[in-house]
């Protein structure tokens, strides 16, 4: 198993028993492009790592669905607030395409905590990760103009553009589907 999960090359400094005990919690699934991993009004009871493809956060308010993040090949994903306090989440995580993750329940991940302090560490390494990318992305659509954002966008994660719907893409840069359109245009 370990040649298809990467997520270890992130932490040098995990010992190879708790690479393999954490690999022996792991649940491999595959989602088919639009199938949730999470759904909202749900506890999120796991963890997941993306091996093959992709996936989004959102959330539906008004019957519109606003893209909150986006995940590759390589990152963790999980709906962070609900998989923490253990309360209904209140995102959605939808598959973009047929996706392969590896996810490991709540329950087992504390239990590891017990046992291999450094996975602990890396739990709190991939916290803080999470924590930087949602400042930054608050950051982002508060002081940055539409088109800074896009352009930060290309930049920074451009597999995303050639990934996700236009729509989906308006909705995580706070805009519409038509300035983001102009701003495409003019670039």
């Amino acid at each position: 198993m370990k040649k298809n999960f990467d997520m270890f090359d992130q932490f040098p400094d995990l010992s190879e028993e708790a690479k393999r005990a954490f690999e022996a919690e792991l649940d491999v699934i595959s989602v088919d492009k639009g199938g949730l991993l999470e759904q909202e009004g749900q506890v999120c009871n796991h963890l997941y790592f993306i091996t093959e493809g992709s996936a989004r956060s959102f959330y539906t308010r008004d019957n519109k669905d606003i893209t909150v993040s986006f995940s590759l090949e390589g990152e963790f994903l999980t709906a962070m607030h609900s998989f923490i306090s253990r309360k209904p989440s209140y995102e959605n995580l939808e598959a973009m395409e047929k996706t392969k993750v590896g996810r490991i329940k709540y329950e087992s991940l504390l239990k590891l905590f017990e046992k291999h302090h450094d996975l602990e560490r890396a739990y709190r390494l991939i916290l803080e990760q999470y924590y930087i990318t949602l400042e930054e992305q608050l950051i982002f659509t508060k002081f940055k103009s539409a088109r800074d954002r896009y352009l930060d966008l290309m930049e920074y994660r451009p597999k995303i553009i050639q990934r996700a719907s236009v729509g989906q893409i308006a909705s995580y840069l706070d805009m519409s589907i038509e300035t983001l359109s102009r701003i495409r245009a003019r670039i």
